[in-house]
């Protein structure tokens, strides 16, 4: 055992206010009466949000009801000398130009970029003596047929042919992410001048069809067929296709076997980082460290940024226009806008005083998805897990799988179907589908020597269980642990690693996190909740019915995900409405 495990308490549970994060409260300002702008929670999309518009010389405050900044891209000590990435653990969406243009590597981001980035070990059967085979995926092409070739060497042929199809499509809908969607509002009602205007922002989608060109019916299949016919059409070998479908259920209440589960299939190329397409990869510090960097871009330009400052109710004037917040403890603070990267839900049907809104809006708002499968674990570990598949090294330092998403129970795309299938009937799924990544493999700073954070992101657990049942934390531990005896399978020993853990079920993510049902995304990915639908039909660009209240989280487009594109490109729709005001 490594010297981590000396000393050490094993514990379950939380410290609810870590000091060493503590220090963000009541140091970015004094609060004043009146500003420019007021954004609504300091997620990252509302800290970039922020940031944007006070570098646009819009004198812009943050009131976050947490301790601390971030959202769900928050680091957080839950057991003492363990720092975790609480909710959201990887990062390879964040848009480039919020990189450069906020200069975060400046205000202290630091990544490790992760190579090989996926690992899928086998539980086999009758391999007695042997080793069990693995799935090693990483940015080397030929390594990558090798591995692949293990299973099906037809695939390891196919795999550099689908890469190209899907990185043609995540270049087409990339510029998309980088403006509000047609505003077919103004189209349809507006003065001949937004007309015009809203035409203008046809740009992105032409774009797309003229680099899709004749392939654009195939490209079509892949974002409304089900992940499996998509996977079928281009692999044999089941190890291949249910790691790959994994990126297409992530986060959400879905099987590869439904409809529309293709859409999600882009997230594994859609992102990159410093230069590399595709990349995903560890913020040193963890999350946290990311939402710092922002707030520290946005306070260098006078941005006020405030925690535990719960905001209780936009204020709207006689005539119908936003004219500030009120606070929960009674203070009034006036601006000329507000911000909102609270869920949609929240925005506007808790905050938003409900005469304002017409009740077809406040209906389809309160008929949102939100499910989720997701339950999160962080897990500190005295140790790091030796798997039968890939064994450690003989001083227990972090090998290349060891940096990787690791999945497990995805050996089959059936397994993620029937542990989907476990949830639709109200129960934790008996074998959940498992991304186990170990972000200290690359930071240590994240844990004592010889230790090493582990974040879990199971599916699926329902909302609501069946038979009644309360998520109370017997339920909580039961699936906790059979997500160890499901780890314990292919890495004996681990369970007598585990110094303590912390589970956030859905309802936990949504008290916690405010995020909806727990969904991370804020409500569902689905076709029918994006582009000119999200969050809602007509009203997809980022402003409201309400004049001066605009959306700017992960509700909004192009919804969710570590990108910041919502806080950004929210920011640029509320300045030109400013200086056309």
């Amino acid at each position: 055992m490594a010297a981590c495990g000396r000393g050490l308490r094993r514990v379950v549970g939380a410290s609810p206010h870590p000091a060493w994060r503590r220090a963000h409260s009541d140091t970015r300002g004094r609060l004043k009466p009146e500003y420019d702008a007021v954004v609504i929670g300091a997620g990252h999309n509302g800290l970039v949000a922020a940031a944007y518009l006070q570098r646009l010389g819009v004198n812009t405050a943050v009131f976050e009801r947490r301790h601390v900044i971030g959202g769900a891209a928050v680091t957080e000590e839950i057991i003492p000398g363990f720092k975790f990435s609480r909710a959201s653990y990887l990062l390879s969406l964040l848009r480039p130009q919020i990189y450069t243009e906020l200069e975060l590597k400046k205000h202290g981001l630091r990544l490790h970029l992760r190579n090989p980035h996926s690992f899928t070990p086998m539980l086999e059967e009758g391999t007695a003596g042997k080793v069990p085979r693995s799935l090693l995926l990483g940015t080397d092409m030929a390594e990558n047929q090798k591995q692949i070739a293990q299973f099906s060497r037809e695939d390891a042929q196919a795999f550099p042919k689908y890469e190209a199809f899907m990185n043609r499509l995540a270049l087409a809908i990339d510029p998309l992410l980088d403006a509000a969607p047609v505003d077919m509002e103004a189209f349809q009602r507006g003065s001949l001048l937004q007309r015009l205007r809203s035409l203008s922002t046809l740009k992105p989608l032409l774009q797309a069809g003229r680099i899709l060109g004749a392939q654009l019916p195939q490209y079509y299949q892949v974002l409304t067929a089900p992940a499996v016919k998509v996977l079928d059409q281009w692999f044999e070998s089941e190890p291949l296709k249910a790691t790959l479908a994994t990126d297409s259920v992530i986060g959400a209440m879905t099987s590869p076997y439904i409809p529309g589960s293709g859409y999600v299939l882009l997230h594994h190329v859609m992102g990159g980082l410093e230069g590399t397409r595709g990349a995903w990869g560890y913020v040193q510090g963890g999350m946290g460290a990311l939402s710092d960097a922002i707030a520290s871009s946005a306070t260098a330009h006078g941005a006020s940024i405030f925690t535990e400052k719960t905001v209780a109710k936009v204020q709207v004037s006689s005539g119908g226009r936003v004219q500030g917040v009120v606070l929960q403890d009674g203070s009034e603070v006036r601006s000329k806008v507000v911000l909102s990267s609270a869920s949609p839900q929240i925005t506007f049907l808790k905050l938003t005083p409900q005469e304002w809104l017409p009740e077809e809006f406040v209906e389809r708002i309160s008929q949102l998805d939100t499910q989720s499968p997701v339950t999160k674990i962080n897990v500190a570990v005295d140790r790091l897990p030796d798997f039968l598949a890939a064994p450690n090294a003989p001083r227990g330092q972090p090998l290349p799988h060891h940096q990787c998403s690791i999945h497990l129970n995805c050996e089959d795309t059936l397994l993620l179907h029937q542990a989907f299938e476990d949830a639709m009937d109200g129960l934790p799924s008996h074998r959940p589908m498992i991304e186990l990544c170990i972000p200290s493999s690359l930071d240590p700073t994240l844990a004592p020597p010889g230790c090493h954070v582990i974040s879990l992101f199971t599916q699926y657990t329902p909302y609501t269980l069946a038979a009644g049942k309360a998520w109370d934390e017997q339920e909580r531990n039961a699936h906790a642990d059979r997500v160890c005896d499901c780890i314990e399978a292919y890495a004996p020993g681990f369970k007598g690693s585990v110094v303590g853990r912390d589970i956030l079920t859905p309802p936990d993510l949504e008290r916690v996190f405010g995020l909806p049902g727990g969904n991370i995304f804020h409500c569902a990915m689905a076709l029918d909740q994006l582009y000119f639908a999200r969050p809602v039909p007509l009203h997809s660009s980022y402003r409201c019915p309400l004049r001066g209240l605009y959306l700017c989280g992960s509700g909004a487009h192009p919804g969710g995900g570590v990108m910041g594109a919502a806080g950004r490109n929210a920011a640029h729709v509320v300045f030109r409405d400013l200086r056309s005001m």
